[in-house]
């Protein structure tokens, strides 16, 4: 199942936003929250040189209703918090998508990782536009849970594959090396190695857009500000430009 990161340049305004960017080397962890229409519960994992100082501003800050510390360290505190303007968590909410924790905040750009299809991330963009959150796609990957696609016994090969150096560029050891060591016959090997391969490799395809996200997002109503270069861009895990999308 597809796995995106989207990375959220947030508007002024939420105190998360604001105190992250009064803030720019402070770290902002969302380790766990609980959203609502009208107000968000988290608790934060906050890493700064002067901590006090940031803890301060939160409290400050118009949108947060609640500050407590629950524990403190050198340069780190551990904070409940409930604010009335939680963005990120009413988007999800909204779109059926849960973002997934732990969300890191800084300097205003939170980054969220979320996993579902391709449909479900592309109405989360919708929601984020709706709210007028900036954002752009970092990246997408397939996620595969080996326990559901393989049995135990191809996952035990492929695993002492791996571990041999099979699947190394180059080859450590051979498909005979590798037969020998678990005990096999070679010819029982390889049809099991290239079963697990052709289950994985379809997992994998099977799970692709067949267009990019970007164009989903389109679809949905949405505009993407670099127009038709990011299409070719969100095809890959990974690409040399990462396209932005705006509301």
């Amino acid at each position: 199942m597809p796995q995106a990161r989207l990375l959220v340049d947030l508007p002024d305004g939420p105190w998360i936003a604001d105190v992250s960017r009064d803030f720019p080397d402070a770290g902002f962890r969302v380790l766990t929250a609980v959203p609502d229409e009208s107000a968000g519960f988290a608790l934060i994992r906050l890493t700064a040189r002067d901590v006090d100082d940031v803890l301060a501003a939160m409290r400050d800050h118009e949108a947060l209703a609640k500050v407590s510390v629950m524990a403190r360290g050198d340069g780190v505190a551990t904070v409940r918090i409930e604010t009335n303007a939680p963005l990120l968590l009413v988007a999800a909410k909204r779109s059926g998508l849960p973002i997934e924790m732990p969300l890191d905040i800084e300097n205003g750009v939170a980054e969220v990782d979320v996993t579902g299809e391709h449909e479900r991330v592309a109405a989360l963009g919708k929601r984020f536009d709706e709210m007028g959150l900036e954002y752009e796609l970092d990246r997408v990957r397939q996620r595969v849970d080996p326990v559901r696609l393989l049995t135990d016994r191809q996952q035990e090969l492929l695993l002492t594959a791996v571990e041999l150096g099979y699947y190394d560029v180059p080859r450590r050891f051979t498909l005979t090396e590798v037969a020998d060591h678990v005990g096999i016959a070679k010819s029982t090997c390889s049809e099991t190695l290239q079963r697990v391969e052709r289950t994985v490799v379809r997992e994998f395809v099977d799970d692709l857009p067949t267009r990019p996200l970007d164009e989903e997002v389109d679809a949905a109503g949405d505009s993407a500000s670099d127009g038709g270069d990011a299409a070719s861009e969100t095809d890959a895990e990974s690409a040399p430009n990462r396209p932005t999308y705006h509301s």
